[in-house]
């Protein structure tokens, strides 16, 4: 409550009228909290990142190299560094999770795309954090860490802990040998917002790094939180690949070769995000995430179906399940 009243007195100060009303806008998954503000001029959007345990900075230098790019990140009005107080524009509360349907699909995911491809095209090396090894294969350890020993309670044999890093390997290769562009990292429904002008409205991207070409076009169409048929997906995927050519990006000429790309991007992806998700509700009692597990672990079952260097794992996914009997084999 206090922390609460020091941003009350703090907006107060910055804004030029009486704040009318300030209250929840929304939350993440880590310690930050948005409230939008009311005056009798609008509203704005207030973000709360406690220093203990947030950095604005790296949010605020995210959020100018994207407004260079020309896509509609929110403008900063004010800030204070040392609370942990940010007075953004308000890009609404109309997420593309909420949008989103047979109807708006088309035209949304156009768009996003059209987004994407700008804040690729003005990716500079030394700007952003790599996506390297290190950190791709840091976040594939959530899985046996988090995802395997505290939420299946299940610790592999030594022959499945080999299976487990073999592919983790043969993944990481795929993934270094991409090109690199500025990567969002969390470019999908719930981060984007749905606005008049400039659409989509881009938010959550203080995690941005430079690394795979096709790891923002898995999170947005390889959605935890929302499923499309793969014909759709398909399309949606083309349609971006011809955009990228067209742009000039260095996206593979060959379409199945990029195609796979996103997949085999997909997969580690989809190994993190079933740890993020164990370890929001292990950790730090976030259950929400739990009823999405099922769909991430459908997309990352159906990436290894389809690619034969991937199919051990899929056996080992097929224990942890008990689908042994099903198909006919022990491990």
């Amino acid at each position: 409550m206090e922390r609460l009243q020091r941003l009350r007195d703090w907006v107060a100060a910055v804004l030029p009228e009486p704040v009318l009303d300030l209250s929840p806008a929304s939350a993440d998954a880590s310690f930050r909290r948005y409230f939008r503000v009311t005056t009798a001029a609008g509203s704005q959007v207030v973000m709360d990142a406690p220093p203990s345990h947030e950095d604005c900075r790296p949010w605020l230098h995210v959020d100018r190299l994207f407004r260079a790019a020309g896509v509609n990140t929110p403008e900063v009005l004010a800030e204070n560094l040392d609370e942990g107080f940010l007075l953004l524009s308000d890009l609404g509360s109309t997420t593309y999770l909420t949008a989103l349907n047979d109807a708006t699909a088309d035209r949304l995911y156009r768009d996003a795309n059209t987004a994407l491809v700008n804040i690729q095209l003005a990716s500079r090396a030394g700007e952003l954090p790599d996506y390297d090894a290190e950190l791709l294969m840091r976040e594939m350890r959530l899985f046996p860490d988090w995802y395997l020993a505290r939420h299946l309670n299940v610790e592999l044999d030594a022959e499945r802990t080999q299976v487990m890093e073999d592919s983790f390997r043969a993944v990481l290769e795929n993934n270094l040998a991409q090109p690199r562009v500025y990567v969002h990292r969390d470019w999908h429904s719930r981060n984007l917002m749905v606005t008049e002008t400039d659409n989509p409205g881009i938010v959550d991207f203080q995690d941005a790094v430079y690394g795979p070409i096709t790891y923002d076009l898995v999170s947005i169409y390889k959605d935890a939180y929302i499923a499309w048929d793969e014909e759709r997906v398909l399309d949606w995927c083309i349609r971006y690949w011809e955009a990228a050519r067209r742009a000039g990006l260095p996206v593979h000429g060959d379409f199945g070769a990029f195609y796979r790309d996103f997949e085999w991007m997909g997969v580690q992806r989809h190994i993190k995000v079933l740890g993020i998700f164990a370890r929001l509700f292990h950790r730090d009692g976030k259950d929400g995430y739990l009823k999405d597990m099922p769909l991430v672990m459908h997309y990352l079952r159906r990436a290894c179906e389809r690619y034969v260097e991937l199919h051990p794992f899929l056996r080992l996914l097929d224990g942890l399940e008990n689908r042994q009997a099903q198909v006919g084999y022990t491990f």
